[in-house]
């Protein structure tokens, strides 16, 4: 059974048990209201007349007909129960005269009872017991047909009975159509979700009212969907870039591989007893392609540890002397083509990092500076605190960088025009930036053609907490 049905039945349940328990009650009470009116009236006439029966007067004389006005009789028996007055029209029925005027004379005590004596049968009558002071009346008898409040309580109970079905026909209909309004919104929503095809997660549910539950659990959802949608686009943009660092990392790697077998395959042919210069050469050359895919490999393994979290060990470290360190290792590599110069701060610059992950991160950025400067040029470091940071600055004088180029020089693989190809694979920058970001810092890059670049690295002066793997 659909929600909508069971709503339905259960408010018309609830609705017809109420409308029965307050049509019973109220049937009740008018019944109990009737009876008592009937049985009220008989004993206050029965003892008015008896009252003025030992006064020696006659009730049913034509002074006293107040005491059987609204259908109210009268009957005075003797000791013996015979009558002698009463009200026209009586019944002469011997049972009902035997009844309860002789219980009254009896216990010398007023009683009352049901009787079947008028016309209009049944009847109260109460017989109250007189003691005149001449003649031979001993009972006087005041009775008043039920008929009247029995008809009364028949037209009751029919316009109720109708009332009451009419009022269960309406809530009944009622209900369908309240139940009906409460769950259209959800209809909407089993309708939407319904066309949303495999994987399509830009639609939204309708949202019919916000305020109420219904809306509520739609916004729920919504907001659940479009998690999932942000969840799925971050998937599919890893993936992405998984295949294409695959792709890239294959094309790189194909290369020295490609000269190595060549030479290799030449020394193994002739070179070796035809040449042996030739052979001195090509061993140089494999030598030299297999550090470079050796340098490949370890920039490949270095990217894969950061994009699974590898562990870094923080401390306080002075990032000055980092700095110094990275610029000696750097005068060493431009062996006097290129000035790398080191612009001390006055104090230690003290912030909390992974030592040898920033001393990679420096001579990353300082190698790229000696490699794309002329020879005679000039690269400068210099380290710093600012607004509660602490920077790393690198510059040089070198060719620069387009601004068509700006925003990808820090992807993977990523290289500029062949003029600033010198053997590189690209990867350098990534990682730069990876180290950066797993500290909670950054990596930045301003740069004009023609007149140098400068690589900017702030740190968090505290430790930014563990990063959370893949991010």
């Amino acid at each position: 059974m659909s929600i909508r049905r069971r709503l339905t039945l259960f408010n018309a349940l609830i609705i017809g048990a109420i409308l029965l328990a307050l049509g019973l009650s109220l049937y009740l009470l008018l019944r109990e209201a009737l009876v008592s009116g009937v049985e009220d009236t008989a004993r206050v006439r029965a003892v008015a007349a008896a009252r003025a029966l030992e006064d020696g007067e006659d009730p049913l004389d034509d002074d006293a007909g107040q005491l059987t006005a609204d259908g109210v009789f009268l009957i005075v028996r003797d000791g013996e129960g015979r009558i002698l007055n009463q009200t026209p029209n009586l019944s002469e029925n011997e049972e009902a005269r035997d009844s309860v005027w002789k219980r009254a004379l009896g216990s010398g005590e007023p009683e009352g009872g049901t009787a079947e004596l008028s016309s209009e049968e049944p009847d109260y009558v109460y017989a109250v017991p007189v003691d005149p002071e001449d003649g031979p009346a001993r009972v006087l008898e005041a009775g008043k047909s039920y008929e009247p409040a029995q008809e009364t309580l028949e037209v009751f109970a029919t316009v109720l009975a109708t009332g009451i079905g009419a009022a269960l026909f309406l809530s009944i209909g009622g209900a369908y159509f309240l139940a009906r309004a409460a769950l259209r919104p959800v209809g909407a929503v089993t309708s939407a979700a319904r066309e949303m095809g495999e994987g399509d997660l830009s639609k939204r549910l309708p949202v019919a009212n916000p305020k109420d539950e219904v809306g509520r659990l739609t916004i729920t959802i919504n907001g659940l969907l479009s998690r999932l949608e942000a969840a799925l686009a971050r998937r599919e943009e890893a993936l992405e870039r998984q295949r294409r660092f695959a792709a890239d990392a294959s094309h790189e790697l194909r290369t020295p591989l490609t000269s190595i077998s060549g030479h290799a395959r030449m020394l193994d042919e002739w070179a070796l007893e035809e040449d042996p210069q030739r052979a001195r050469r090509s061993v140089g050359a494999i030598r030299r392609e297999a550090a470079r895919m050796g340098d490949l490999v370890e920039s490949l393994l270095a990217l894969t540890r950061g994009d699974e979290g590898g562990g870094l060990e923080f401390g306080r470290h002075d990032l000055a002397a980092v700095a110094e360190e990275a610029v000696q290792t750097a005068r060493a590599t431009a062996d006097g083509r290129t000035s790398v110069e080191y612009a001390r701060p006055a104090r230690a610059v003290m912030a909390t990092f992974d030592r040898d992950s920033i001393l990679r991160l420096a001579g990353i950025l300082l190698d790229n500076a000696v490699k794309y400067t002329p020879e005679g040029g000039k690269a400068t470091v210099r380290v710093r605190e600012r607004d509660g940071r602490a920077e790393l600055e690198v510059s040089d004088t070198g060719i620069g960088i387009p601004d068509s180029q700006m925003p990808f020089v820090f992807e993977r693989f990523y290289r500029a025009d062949p003029s600033r190809t010198k053997g590189g694979a690209g990867l350098g920058l990534s990682i730069a930036r990876q180290i950066a970001e797993a500290h909670g810092g950054t990596v930045e890059v301003s740069s004009k053609p023609g007149e140098g670049s400068t690589f900017t690295l702030r740190l968090p002066k505290k430790s930014p907490g563990p990063r959370e793997p893949g991010l």
